[in-house]
């Protein structure tokens, strides 16, 4: 039996994440952010400040296919802010299909890749326009926007990969926040006492 085989698809891809050629785009917005955030009150009152309809960051995306080998490739556009001591983040995820990888690579802007694994490994890794982070599998990985522009990124990863979001909330959030550093316009990373520890991984 032949294989079925997709057609090749031309997108362009703009460096403020604009991306023509997306088959879905998606928004998280500052009311879908409830208990991402280690400091409640800060995000209560962000929350009360600029409602819960203000844009905390979109992602474009391009998926033809989820046959085995398939790739989607897309952008996330996470927007500056501070929630206390802790910078703008995405809600983050491990994916499903735990070893799949995924690449990002920062088209503008200045921002952290979280990451973390469920046995307790931690790192950090700052990125600036033109330069990548290749995310193996079995790593958390959350986008954290440590700027004061946009914080844009490429992203690519298997498109039968799937994301468990649950893993974060389960656990407290991430062990580690990436905070102000309170030295300026620096950034640091500090544990989070709130986390309580990933749940056993496969």
């Amino acid at each position: 039996m032949s294989p079925t085989i997709s057609t090749p698809a031309r997108i362009e891809i703009a460096v403020d994440g604009r991306m023509t050629g997306a088959t879905r785009v998606y928004r998280k917005h500052l009311g879908d952010m409830d208990g991402v955030y280690a400091d409640p009150d800060a995000y209560a009152a962000a929350l009360a400040r600029d409602g819960a309809d203000q844009l905390v960051y979109d992602v474009h995306e391009h998926r033809y296919g989820s046959e085995p080998g398939a790739l989607i490739v897309g952008t996330s556009t996470l927007l500056p802010g501070r929630y206390g001591e802790e910078f703008a983040v995405t809600r983050g995820h491990l994916h499903a299909v735990a070893d799949r990888a995924e690449l990002y690579h920062c088209l503008s802007g200045h921002g952290v890749m979280l990451l973390e694994t469920l046995d307790g490994r931690s790192e950090a890794v700052e990125l600036r326009a033109g330069q990548a982070v290749d995310v193996p599998g079995h790593w958390v990985h959350r986008s954290v926007n440590v700027g004061t522009e946009p914080f844009v990124t490429l992203f690519c990863y298997a498109a039968d990969a799937g994301q468990d979001y649950g893993v974060i909330s389960e656990a407290g959030g991430m062990r580690d926040l990436v905070v102000a550093d309170g030295e300026g316009e620096g950034w640091t990373v500090r544990t989070n006492p709130a986390h309580r520890g990933y749940r056993a991984g496969s």
